[in-house]
């Protein structure tokens, strides 16, 4: 049987254990001590705990924009009569103009003004002012627009402005961290983090070309035309749209990557647009239905469903029901492979289309043309 003094001297045996091992964890260095893993290496608010540094070199560069838009007045009628509408006009005259002022984000791209932003903020904007971090305020002008991608570039006259340092949107991988900034419902700058949740997104319907960075940062309304960076406050993309219907944040954003931002305003700045390559065709993929149909014999590739008169295309020779099975090099086996090759080439390169014609091979040597703006063709 264990004697009382026997139980006293364990019990203080434990407790000096217990003293004794909470001194070491205190005094001894993290390196030493067996919780160090779950302890802070660095202390500091710049370390992998705060992203402070990052948005204090991207913050500067990204600016609020707002536009006016004068909207023509119109009154509603209640009648489906024209001679009575054309009465009661007459009467009560037409409904005043009214002028809409809406708000977005931009980026400063360049230290000489040019400033980065989506074509949907400026679309039809009669005025457009620029309002920088420092509380400066500058009028803008249009540079140029591309409204297949949803970009646009601006331009003001400023001095001393510090321009976004440019990251590789080559390199992202899916999970990195990255932080969009903007001006959500005109609230003022603010940051929003969250990760790449994919690259290279298409055929969502959203815009002609699509070549997006998927993001679960939030954005909102405002957030348009403004900055996705990295870790190290670069720009890795143009927050462009949220959701398919929503526009509010539900997880799922888009960003216009920065490298292919670049090479559009470089364009741009240079030439007003965007060069693209343009043949002048609308496509179709071959089902099995529509090559059973038309006795195509063939199950992979595009076939000409329209062809753009005086276009590179219709000089050439391309008729309507044509299939087209490749592209220089490349195989086409859909129609989306038609439109990326065909915009991928500089305005009067040369390019070799293959195909077949009533079963037969042939080929075509087409000089390519301009796409125009606003064009639905490839």
């Amino acid at each position: 049987m264990i004697s009382k003094k026997s139980l006293q001297f364990f019990a203080q045996s434990i407790g000096v254990g217990v003293v004794a091992a909470v001194l070491l964890i205190f005094l001894s260095d993290g390196s030493q001590s067996p919780l160090s893993a779950w302890w802070p290496k660095n202390t500091s608010s710049s370390g992998p705990y705060s992203y402070a540094e990052a948005v204090a070199r991207a913050t500067p560069a990204v600016v609020n924009i707002y536009t006016k838009k004068q909207i023509r007045g119109t009154r509603r009628l209640s009648s489906n009569n024209p001679q009575i509408n054309h009465l009661l006009r007459n009467l009560y005259g037409q409904a005043p103009d009214r002028t809409v002022i809406s708000l977005g984000s931009g980026v400063i791209a360049s230290p000489d003004g040019h400033l980065l932003t989506n074509h949907h903020v400026i679309e039809n904007a009669q005025e457009i002012e620029v309002s920088t971090i420092d509380g400066r305020q500058f009028k803008a002008y249009v540079v140029g627009v591309d409204p297949d991608t949803d970009l646009a570039v601006l331009k003001i006259d400023a001095e001393q402005l510090q321009s976004i340092q440019l990251g590789d949107s080559n390199a992202l991988n899916t999970g990195d961290v990255v932080l969009a900034i903007g001006n959500p419902f005109g609230l003022g700058q603010t940051v929003s983090q969250g990760i790449i949740s994919a690259t290279g997104r298409n055929q969502l319907g959203i815009n002609v070309f699509e070549n997006y960075i998927q993001t679960d940062a939030a954005i909102h309304p405002g957030n348009s035309g403004g900055a996705l960076i990295n870790a190290r406050g670069e720009l890795i993309g143009i927050n462009t749209v949220t959701s398919f219907s929503s526009g509010s944040s539900v997880g799922i954003g888009f960003a216009i990557p920065s490298m292919l931002a670049r090479e559009m305003m470089t364009d741009m700045i240079n030439h007003g647009r965007v060069l693209r390559g343009w043949l002048g065709v609308r496509v179709q993929n071959i089902t099995p239905q529509l090559s059973e149909s038309l006795a195509l014999n063939v199950s992979k590739g595009a076939i000409v469903s329209n062809v753009i008169q005086d276009s590179p295309a219709h000089t050439n020779g391309i008729r309507l029901g044509d299939v087209i099975t490749g592209i220089d090099d490349q195989p086409i086996i859909h129609e989306r492979q038609v439109l990326n090759a065909v915009i991928s080439y500089r305005p009067a390169e040369q390019v070799i289309l293959h195909g077949l014609r009533q079963g037969k091979k042939i080929s075509w040597k087409i000089e390519v043309g301009q796409r125009p703006i606003y064009g639905s063709s490839y």
